[in-house]
């Protein structure tokens, strides 16, 4: 069965007169765009086609001169490609057949295609930012010479009765910045502290948990993490993920070593455990700071304060206070009073009463500002809390807000913003999992493995963390972010969330909100019993060893109704179809009688009549050949499957 003229001609992107006379060019005998083509001569014309690229129209040069930026929103169809490059939409599918991309009028291209085919187009592509991220690329911009010193934003974090709480309290009534007299009114869920001439912004965050799920949200605004550790009792569970958190979030850490007047206090033993988890302090030669204090006392928070200022000046943090006001949302709430409110840290720019937002999927104009003594006030500058009104809705914490020039366009960019938003909902979070590192590995990119390790006993978690780190490879290392005693929380599904990470456990079971927490966001969660497998399974997924699961997929079953011995061919069943079909390539056919399967193979031949065929379908009747079988009797019942080879899982 040939093609015709015009059938070709629309897979190859010509018109009928066109191939024809391309065809006649070739000397082939054609009468029109209803003339056949036959088989050879059609897979002549197509190689000739791809590989004659001097035969396909040059993009006008006055147009698209090399070097030229055009300006497209990715991806993006042929039909628009051709507007940008102001070329016919046949010169240009000619164009990329001759790049071997077959492509028709609505195909939709990706950044990575187009970016392989500039250099050949004569041009060069550049991302056409959406307006959010027009106004985001606006407010990164800046003048050096505009920034100024900001004040450090600090989060407290620690074990549970270590005096995180008091710390803070003790912080609060002794250096709140301009304080007032009669006492302190915490308002909202940060402040500012003044020491030296200088100020410090305190988060009162939850601990580790919301910190983390902060940054699951793309915002990091801590710059230092101060580490409350309890000199009586040391290192705890709690502190160890409070530490591995910081560590995940690359922030810079100040161990406050608090109840100093404790009995018992040993802050020697505290820096001890420290030093075995890579921190070692500057008394013993290392970097991390730490500072003896006490929170029932009141001693040692002025040296702790001066560490904090000393730790920021290393970081060198700068802001341009000049600027429209960009930050985080740190809480959010729906007042009866006067809906939604939010706590903002500002992070660059001055906040000002007026200023119109946008906020995640929300948007307004800001009507109040309550700073954290309650008070009202005109504008707030960079690392500054403040509480604003005038919300078109309650913003999620971790939201970036901006400020933009006017009302309407922010109402523009929250709206294309929710659309967005409602598109990425229907579209499966991926995220890392020991099946797809090898892949990765292969594909040139040098990949980090970070395991969150939960055991039974400490033994266990040293031997398997020690274990691990000896699988790096030149592709792929190992990273343990976080190897912890107990079962798998929430906290940990959080972690590996915000650090892209494999939760492995050992003898541990997974807490029931963990694990539906890790369903929802798709991540990797492994339980093991022999210490081995872990190693082994680790091991194997790095190196792409993994064996496929093999899925079957039924396609059909078939009744032999009769039987035929034929020369050169050897036994036929004559059958009929009777459910679903019978496909010449299936890889798997199973014989069965009296329930019992008697062959497992593939076909050696599928016939309708005489004729070989394809596929049979369902109330048909066709021959069958079973490759290297003839013992086919009346009444057996054949079924035919298909292989799929699924990667290895764990």
């Amino acid at each position: 069965m040939g093609v015709r003229v015009y059938q070709l001609a629309k897979e190859l992107g010509f018109s009928s007169k066109e191939l024809i006379e391309k065809l006649q060019g070739l000397h082939v005998d054609v009468k029109g765009h209803m003339s056949v083509l036959d088989e050879e001569t059609t897979e002549l014309i197509r190689h000739e086609i791809e590989s004659t690229k001097t035969a396909t129209p040059k993009i006008k040069s006055e147009k698209a001169a090399p070097d030229k930026i055009i300006k497209i929103k990715f991806p993006i169809s042929v039909k628009d490609l051709a507007v940008k490059l102001q070329v016919s939409v046949n010169d240009l599918i000619k164009k990329l057949m001759s790049f071997k991309i077959l492509a028709n009028i609505n195909q939709v291209l990706d950044e990575d295609t187009l970016n392989s085919i500039a250099a050949k187009l004569g041009v060069s592509f550049e991302r056409e930012l959406t307006e959010e991220e027009a106004l985001i690329s606006s407010h990164l911009k800046g003048e050096e010479k505009n920034l100024v010193l900001r004040s450090p934003v600090v989060t407290l974090m620690g074990h549970v009765d270590h005096g995180k709480t008091s710390l803070l309290d003790v912080i609060r009534k002794s250096k709140v910045a301009d304080k007032e007299s009669g006492g302190i009114t915490q308002h909202i869920g940060a402040y500012k502290v003044g020491v030296l001439g200088k100020t410090i912004t305190f988060l009162d965050t939850p601990g580790h948990e919301a910190f983390t799920a902060m940054r699951v949200r793309g915002a990091n605004i801590t710059d230092i993490v101060i580490i409350v550790v309890a000199a009586d009792d040391g290192i705890m569970p709690q502190t160890i993920e409070a530490i591995n958190h910081a560590k995940a979030a690359n922030v810079s850490m100040v161990i406050a070593v608090n109840k100093m007047d404790a009995p018992g206090a040993d802050i020697d033993n505290v820096r001890r455990q420290l030093a075995e988890m890579d921190l070692t302090c500057e008394e013993w030669g290392g970097k991390t700071i730490v500072v003896g204090v006490s929170a029932k006392k009141g001693t040692g928070i002025e040296h702790l304060l001066e560490m904090i200022l000393l730790e920021s000046e290393m970081l060198e943090l700068r802001a341009d206070p000049n600027r429209p006001a960009k930050g985080i949302i740190i809480e959010s709430k729906l007042l009866k009073e006067s809906g939604p409110a939010a706590t903002v840290l500002v992070q660059n720019g001055t906040l000002r009463l007026g200023d119109v937002f946008v906020c995640g999927l929300t948007c307004g104009k800001i009507k109040a500002m309550i700073n954290d003594r309650g008070e009202r006030v005109q504008d707030a500058g960079p690392a500054t809390p403040v509480e604003i009104l005038g919300l078109s809705g309650v913003p999620q914490v971790g939201d970036t807000f901006y400020v933009v020039e006017d009302e309407k366009k922010a109402k523009e960019i929250s709206q294309k913003k929710t659309e967005t938003e409602r598109e990425q909902k229907l579209i499966p979070t991926q995220r890392v999992s020991l099946d797809q590192l090898f892949q990765s590995a292969q594909e040139g990119q040098c990949k980090e493995l970070k395991i969150i390790l939960k055991a039974d006993v400490q033994g266990s978690l040293e031997a398997l963390c020690n274990s691990l780190k000896e699988l790096a490879t030149k592709d792929i290392t190992v990273k343990i972010i976080h190897a912890q005693v107990g079962n798998i929380n929430d906290s940990d599904i959080m972690l590996a969330v915000a650090s892209n990470a494999v939760v492995i456990g050992f003898h541990v079971a997974i807490d029931n909100k963990a694990k539906d927490e890790a369903e929802k966001k798709n991540i990797d969660v492994r339980l093991y019993r022999i210490i081995y497998e872990v190693i082994n399974d680790v091991r194997l997924s790095m190196e792409g060893l993994l064996e496929p699961t093999i899925k079957e997929t039924f396609l059909g079953r078939a009744k032999v109704l009769e039987v035929f011995k034929i020369s050169n061919y050897g036994t036929i069943a004559g059958c009929m179809i009777v459910k679903g079909k019978f496909i010449r390539t299936a890889e798997l056919i199973r014989l069965f009688r009296a329930e019992q399967c008697m062959y497992e193979g593939k076909l050696s031949s599928l016939k309708r009549y005489k004729d070989d065929v394809k596929e049979v379908g369902e109330g048909l009747e066709c021959g069958i050949g079973l490759d290297k079988f003839m013992a086919i009797q009346q009444d057996d019942i054949i079924e035919c499957y298909q292989i799929e080879k699924i990667a290895g899982r764990l």
